[in-house]
Order: structure tokens, then C-alpha cells, then sequence
């Protein structure tokens, strides 16, 4: 297919958009997550402003995302091996009721005033551990949700109920913090996760073959996962595009708390619509990909977006006016999205069934894995040097890794 006749093909359908929520299962998760991330945005947004607030250091941002994201190296691909050997449903269950009980612990400390930096920082290593087992959990369980022709739209959806609450969250959040103090953005977060538990056990799953006890151990299955990765170029390639866009391209996140006080002189409400920005543009990406039905040039698509973000996200670091920052970080929201969701629906379909949970761990280890690096990395030359240069640094790097790309895995721009 020619450039020109897939770029022909791009026709919106508003029918199409919704697809997946034709599923029952599908229409559980939905409103059931997206319950939740309203509550998790909210809190987000009030932990990094309070941490900020508590220290003035762009440093203990990249600090907590590191806490946050170092549990992915020491238990995500284990994760993996669970969600291969037992109910999906059931280990999410347990993960969403831990990270509820941290949300309140959290609520609990603020609302007393014996909050301290270390605190937060230690509640979030302990949500890191959850979500190294959620996370592959949570992605080897769309597949069951959905018929595979639709497992790109509800992929779709599902970055778009995240980044429905990353619009709305942030702002609700800097409100509410505003008025009230961070303590009802933890405790409304906690809350939230009630949502979701009760949408999985609502849900009508066949019942989990009973585990085979001649299976090989959980290092063998690991190395598995790992071999089969790698002995797919495609696949590694898209995993290269997850881990460059994590370490030097969603770092500009956990900076925007720093960015709305330093850089736009700004406040806690300036931080919400920041985030709020982001989410904003992503939600529209987003809905852009559902609305593509079952297209065939998701390669090409995927291609464009590695280019269109960093130009973006240099964009964004050379201004110095709310309005057009806004404006801006919305297109660096929807490229973002863009990159993420099509990579994310390219591994899952390039998987075979009984490998995907072990493959969804080494995609989430590389998500969450290196996000934190990338944090850590960015705070530290923001704080050496200033944020609009570290943005600058991570932009740049990706555009290189996005012409190397095209110069040595053409296949990429190939996939359907």
C-alpha cells in the first residue's frame, strides 16, 4: 500500500468508535476502570504537588516516579508468570484492594499532618509492588474480554477512559486540593477502587484450566517470555520504541508540577491544567484510533507518531505562555497516546495466547521499568540545569531513535 492510499484510508466512523463496549465483560471493565482512574489522576496530581510543597525540589518528583517504577525490575516479570499460571481476574482482584489500602493509609497520614516526604515515597514503592503484578494481569486480560478483530479498539478505549480521567482528574484534583487539602484527593482515590473490584467479579470469564503441576519452573517460563521476544524483530522493535518513549519522552510528566511554578510561575491549579492538557489531547488521539475501526496501516500510524512527538515535545519546551503551553501539550498528549496505544495492540496481536502474559510483563517491565530511569535521569538535569532543557535533551534523542528506526526496521511501518 502507498503512502497516499493509506492516508486515503483514514476515515473516521463514529460507529466503529465504540465497538468493544458491544461486550459485556468489556462494558464492566470500562466503567469500572474508569471509576477508578478518576480517583488515581486525582491523586496523582495531589501527590506530586504536595511532595513539591513540601520540599521545592524537581528532585523528590523524579524520586517518587523512581520508587514508583523500581518494583517493575523486581517483580514484574514474575507478575507475568502469574498471570500465565492463575485466574487473571482474581490476581487483579487482590492487586486493586492493595492499592485501595494504601490510598487510605496515605489520606490517613495527610489528614493528621504527619506526612513526610519519606512517606510518600515509601507508599509508592509499596504501589509499584501492586502494579508490577497488576499490570500484566491487566493487559493479558483485554484478549478475554474481546473477539481479537477488536482487540485494537478496545485498546483504544481503554486509553481513552485513561486519559478521559487524566482531563478531568487533575483538575477536580487541584480544586479539591485547593479548597480542602490533598488528604480528600487520597481518600476519594481510595474509594475509587471499589469500582473496578466489584466490576472483575461481576464479570462472566470461562473458568481458568486448573494449572499444570508438570510445568517448568518460574525462571524457565521467564527465559521463555524472553526468548520468544527476542527472537521476533518486530516485537523488539516495538518494545525499543516503549522503552525510548518511557525513559526520554513521558519523563516530561512527573516534571509538570516544577514546570506550572518555575517555568509559567504558575500554582497548584496551574499543575492541574497542565495535566489536564496532556489528557485532554491524549483522550482525542485516542478516540481518533477507536473511531479508525479495524484499520489495517497501524505501522505507517505508529511510524508518523515517533516523529510527531518529540517535534512536539521540543515545541512545548520554548514556551513561556499558559494558553499556547496548553495548546501545544495537548498535540504532545495525542502523539503520545498514539505511539503508546498502537505499540501496546501490536505486541498483543503479535502474541500467541499462552506466551502473552510473560510478553506483557516484559512490555510492562519496559514501560514501568524505565519510566522511573527516565524520571530520575530528567530531575536531575532539570535540576542541575533547568526543565525546559532536560524536555529538550529527551526530544531530541527520540527524534535519532526514530530515524534509526526507519533505517533498519522498515518492517515496522509494514505491520497491519
Amino acid at each position: 500500500m502507498t503512502d497516499r492510499a493509506w492516508l486515503s484510508q483514514m476515515k473516521f466512523s463514529p460507529r466503529q468508535t465504540f465497538l468493544a463496549l458491544s461486550y459485556r465483560n468489556y462494558r464492566l471493565w470500562f466503567y469500572g476502570q474508569i471509576t477508578s482512574l478518576f480517583g488515581t489522576w486525582m491523586q496523582i496530581t495531589a501527590q506530586g504537588f504536595l511532595i513539591y510543597e513540601l520540599t521545592r525540589s524537581p528532585a523528590y518528583l523524579g524520586y517518587v516516579t523512581f520508587a514508583a517504577g523500581l518494583p517493575s525490575w523486581l517483580f514484574m516479570l514474575v507478575g507475568g508468570v502469574a498471570a500465565d499460571r492463575i485466574s487473571r481476574r482474581t490476581l487483579m482482584v487482590i492487586t486493586q484492594t492493595s492499592m485501595m489500602i494504601l490510598a487510605f493509609i496515605l489520606a490517613g497520614l495527610t489528614f493528621t499532618g504527619l506526612v513526610q516526604p519519606w512517606h510518600i515515597i515509601l507508599l509508592a514503592f509499596l504501589l509499584g509492588i501492586a502494579n508490577a503484578f497488576d499490570a500484566p494481569a491487566r493487559l493479558a486480560l483485554a484478549p478475554e474480554l474481546v473477539d481479537k478483530p477488536d482487540l485494537t479498539n478496545a485498546i483504544a478505549l481503554n486509553a481513552t477512559m485513561f486519559n478521559t480521567a487524566t482531563v478531568l482528574g487533575p483538575t477536580i484534583g487541584g480544586l479539591i486540593y485547593a479548597a480542602f487539602g490533598p488528604g480528600w484527593c487520597f481518600m476519594i482515590n481510595g474509594f475509587s477502587f471499589i469500582a473496578v473490584i466489584v466490576a472483575l467479579l461481576l464479570m462472566d470469564l470461562p473458568k481458568s484450566s486448573k494449572p499444570d503441576r508438570r510445568r517448568p519452573s518460574a525462571f524457565t517460563e521467564i527465559r521463555q517470555g524472553f526468548a520468544y521476544t527476542f527472537a521476533k524483530p518486530v516485537i523488539l522493535a516495538l518494545m525499543g520504541i516503549v522503552l525510548m518513549t518511557t525513559t526520554f519522552g513521558f519523563s516530561f510528566v512527573p516534571l509538570l508540577p516544577a514546570w506550572s511554578v518555575d517555568v509559567l510561575g504558575g500554582d497548584v491549579r496551574t499543575n492541574g491544567l497542565l495535566y489536564s492538557a496532556q489528557g485532554l489531547g491524549a483522550l482525542i488521539g485516542a478516540l481518533g484510533i477507536a473511531s479508525l475501526g479495524r484499520f489495517n496501516f497501524r505501522g505507517k500510524l505508529l511510524s508518523a507518531g515517533t516523529i510527531f512527538f518529540p517535534i512536539l515535545l521540543i515545541i512545548f519546551s520554548l514556551l513561556r505562555w499558559l494558553p499556547l503551553s496548553l495548546l501545544t501539550l495537548a498535540g504532545v498528549g495525542a502523539a503520545l497516546v498514539l505511539v503508546m496505544n498502537l505499540a501496546n495492540s501490536l505486541v498483543q496481536t503479535s502474541t500467541e495466547d499462552e506466551l502473552r502474559g510473560r510478553v506483557s510483563s516484559i512490555y510492562t517491565l519496559t514501560f514501568f521499568g524505565f519510566m522511573p530511569l527516565g524520571a530520575l535521569l530528567m530531575s536531575q538535569i532539570a535540576e542541575n540545569t533547568s526543565e525546559p532543557l532536560a524536555l529538550q535533551i529527551g526530544g531530541f534523542v527520540l527524534l535519532a531513535f526514530a530515524g534509526f528506526l526507519w533505517i533498519f526496521f522498515p518492517q515496522v511501518r509494514k505491520l497491519k
